[in-house]
């Protein structure tokens, strides 16, 4: 899963042109699709130390 680069510096709070900046001094990762330039989620929560948003796997609710 990817988000653009745009939602990317939404979600830290930066402009747009800061977020292309950091990207390019590869300080937020990311994917080249043709054109685009995009930011894989897994590799942008790892960078925050914080897991993809998602479902929970093997959840049981919190039963032990």
């Amino acid at each position: 899963m990817t988000i653009t680069v745009e939602e990317a510096a939404e979600m830290l709070g930066i402009s747009r042109t800061s977020a292309y900046l950091c990207a390019s001094r590869h300080e937020i990762p990311t994917v080249r699709l043709g054109r685009r330039v995009l930011v894989p989620v897994a590799r942008f929560m790892a960078m925050l130390d914080q897991e993809p948003p998602g479902p929970e796997l093997g959840d049981d609710g919190g039963a032990a």
